[in-house]
């Protein structure tokens, strides 16, 4: 038959037939972005007071309660540590400048034990430096030393807490004010999210997320210090700080680690404003609602199928052939159902033909790529495809 057509045809014929063939197209219809499927997850929230929780890397999990401000107790201390550091970076095991216990240091330790508040005991002259002293602050939370900061950072308290301000401007904390270092105010207002913003910032701080993972340490003259965090390694705890007041009731800012499909994740939340006679019930009861959140975390975080092994597109040849493409695998992501994922899809050239299992691109979404073959082979053109052809 072909000798036939060629005969009758001639050579053009046989430049038809020898004709380089046009490539494949590649069509897919991977979506940019997805939801994971599912249920939106209901999480045990506490019925009083307010809770936010972000998930780093993937997003905001959830919250409750209002965003009207509230006191925060000695969460604010958190960001006096924020700013001793940004001002006074330390690295490693580097201790930082000393600091000198003054006797108006010692008078202001004295003058806050009437008031029952969070202290630890100095003398004149006793020398600190900078990470004895933010020991001090994050983990038996003093007063005191908060006091003592704010002093040898700005000189003043009232200078400290405009820095203390801006810095909260500066990560949009749009509802938070500060008027003291240490929180003891009922006048220092905050929310929960608002705090889960200055705590992720914090964390950044290779330092900081040391020390308030610390569940004890030394302190000159005075010995050991004992952190308030009672939560530390319960549900993968590594932070952050405690707080409580009559007006502020008990509340935690806290970090946590997850490991999920491989993937290791911090977690870091906030449950403010939790009921309570006196500290000791006000923190059991934050911790109790922060371990119930924490564990339905832990159930809710997981790997999904954000995308089957399902068609998701085809190579259509210029002859009309075709091939069904498809992830080779399922494209699974850690997240929680409801989730929108953004995805990338990536095609290659297919060439004028595909054959079966033939890698033609790929898929990606957080962090994990899995690649596009086609089902089967694409048939070979006619002859008289070939020899009708016009492009």
């Amino acid at each position: 038959m072909v000798v036939l057509l060629l005969a009758l045809l001639g050579g053009g014929a046989a430049v038809q037939l020898t004709r380089e063939l046009p490539a494949a197209t590649l069509a897919t219809t991977v979506a940019t972005t997805m939801k994971i499927p599912g249920a939106a997850p209901k999480l045990p929230w506490p019925d009083s007071g307010t809770a936010e929780i972000m998930v780093e890397g993937l997003g905001r999990l959830g919250g409750s309660g209002t965003d009207k401000a509230a006191p925060i107790g000695s969460v604010a201390k958190t960001m006096t540590a924020y700013v001793i550091l940004k001002n006074h970076p330390l690295e490693g095991d580097e201790e930082g400048p000393s600091l000198t216990v003054t006797a108006a240091d010692v008078a202001d330790y004295q003058g806050r034990i009437a008031s029952n508040q969070s202290l630890v005991p100095v003398q004149v002259g006793q020398k600190l430096t900078e990470r004895d002293a933010i020991e001090a602050l994050m983990l038996p939370s003093a007063n005191n030393i908060a006091h003592q900061l704010a002093i040898w950072d700005a000189g003043s308290e009232a200078a400290f807490v405009d820095k203390m301000n801006a810095a909260a401007a500066e990560l949009g904390m749009t509802d938070t004010k500060y008027t003291d270092p240490s929180g003891y105010l009922p006048t220092t207002i905050s929310t929960a999210s608002d705090q889960v913003k200055l705590g992720r910032a914090a964390l950044k701080m290779e330092v900081f997320a040391e020390i308030v993972a610390l569940e004890s340490a030394q302190f000159p003259v005075t010995g050991k210090i004992k952190n308030y965090n009672d939560l530390l390694g319960v549900e993968g705890v590594f932070g952050i700080k405690t707080g409580s007041t009559d007006e502020a009731g008990g509340n935690l800012l806290f970090s946590a680690h997850l490991t999920v499909g491989g993937r290791k994740l911090t977690i870091v939340g906030a449950v403010f404003n939790q009921p309570g006679l006196h500290t000791p019930e006000q923190l059991a009861n934050v911790n109790r609602e922060v371990k119930a959140l924490l564990k339905a975390v832990r159930q809710t975080v997981k790997q999904y199928t954000l995308l089957p092994a399902d068609p998701v597109g085809e190579v259509r040849t210029a002859w009309g052939a075709t091939s069904t493409v498809r992830p080779a695998t399922p494209l699974k992501v850690v997240g929680w159902p409801g989730l929108p994922v953004t995805l990338k899809a990536n095609t290659t050239a297919p060439g004028a033909t595909v054959t079966a299992g033939q890698t033609v691109g790929s898929v990606q979404a957080s962090g994990v790529r899995v690649d596009l073959k086609a089902d089967s082979a694409t048939a070979d053109p006619s002859v008289w495809w070939r020899l009708t052809r016009t492009n």
